[in-house]
């Protein structure tokens, strides 16, 4: 996988079935900022048509399918069909945003009837407005994971009215085409790994680094973490992850975090942040203690334009993508699978990256 592999616009299709590839774009906006991003016109363009999903050769997933037949549910037309959306997360990070926008606006598009909820990042929230979406009639369920357990009480009420799960961005513990038909989503080992070639290309391979991890719970920071620690052991054990911490996806915990690690370690050359939010929380920390741009080698996950305005402005030296616009696959997904046809049990994305060479010109594609 490229780290600067172009996503191009493409019309939606289904090559779902095993052995073949899919490859999706977003056509519908999806107008994503942070809460202090100033909302530009010029910035809003890019949030839809580039940087569609594009999902990777079906060798990178477990290469398993799913059919309606052996989930046990039964033939539905999605064109008449209400599906239930929830969102885990606080609509304050960009990610959260876009993706949000996308299933509505993908929904929208396909003139499917859309329920959705928000679990303001709480679990229990979360679980319950699952079970309210299926109590208010939901045929079909798209669920972003607020973690990746604990999720039994609501795949027993789904699987009891036969109603097809496929979750997005996280993973659920649980059995793929018994409780649950799809996962898609990124490869978030590799998206570390890639973290980690950048973070060595940053430092030289020396000295000491700090992660500001993601929250716990969930396959994300779990996956995020192992794929940079594997690949700095392999290819740099020279450079000492020295500190670590949650800082739960936050900017302002990773604010607070990096000021204490500021505090505490003086010898940190590099910050790998396991979201764009933490890593712009670590930029502010730098600055208020006085550093300058490029004093330590920040590199972050997501793609948020925020993110990649800071690797134009120094601040930030790389980010690894992670697209959040999964409306028309997930919608795709659902079709193919409702129509009797099969599908893969983990459809994973192939992500781009943004480094000082296209963070300028592919600042349009960010969200």
């Amino acid at each position: 996988m490229k780290s600067t592999a172009q996503l191009g616009r493409t019309t939606v299709r289904t090559l779902v079935a095993t052995g073949l590839s899919l490859s999706l774009a977003l056509t519908a906006g999806a107008c994503a900022k942070s809460e202090d991003d100033g909302g530009s016109k010029d910035k809003d363009k890019g949030a839809s048509g580039d940087g569609g999903q594009v999902v990777a050769d079906p060798s990178t997933g477990s290469g398993k399918t799913c059919t309606i037949e052996q989930f046990g549910s039964e033939k539905i037309d999605l064109k008449n069909a209400t599906v239930g959306f929830s969102q885990s997360e606080k609509e304050a990070n960009p990610f959260r945003i876009a993706e949000t926008a996308s299933i509505k606006a993908e929904a929208k598009k396909r003139g499917i009837k859309l329920l959705t909820a928000n679990a303001q990042t709480q679990f229990s929230k979360q679980i319950s407005d699952v079970q309210d979406l299926i109590a208010k009639g939901a045929d079909l369920l798209v669920i972003a994971p607020l973690n990746s357990d604990g999720w039994g009480p609501v795949l027993r009420a789904a699987k009891a009215k036969k109603i097809p799960i496929v979750t997005i961005d996280r993973k659920i513990n649980s059995k793929a085409c018994k409780d649950y038909v799809s996962f898609i989503g990124s490869d978030f080992v590799e998206q570390g790994k890639r973290a980690a070639d950048q973070m060595i290309e940053a430092t030289g391979g020396k000295g000491e680094v700090a992660i500001l991890l993601g929250a716990p719970g969930n396959n994300v920071t779990t996956e995020r973490t192992k794929g940079f620690k594997d690949r700095i052991k392999e290819k740099a054990p020279k450079l000492k992850v020295s500190f670590e911490q949650t800082a739960e996806f936050s900017r302002e915990k990773g604010q607070q975090v990096t000021e204490q690690l500021i505090q505490s370690n003086s010898k940190i050359g590099g910050i790998y942040a396991e979201n764009d939010e933490m890593g712009l929380g670590a930029v502010t920390a730098l600055k208020s203690a006085g550093k300058k741009a490029g004093d330590v080698k920040i590199v972050t996950v997501d793609g948020t334009r925020n993110a990649v305005q800071g690797i134009v402005d120094g601040w930030i030296y790389g980010v690894v993508e992670s697209n959040p616009r999964f409306g028309p696959l997930a919608f795709q997904t659902l079709d193919t699978f409702t129509k009797g046809e099969k599908v893969s049990q983990d459809i994973v994305i192939k992500d781009s990256a943004y480094t000082e060479k296209n963070a300028k010109s592919d600042l349009g594609k960010a969200f």
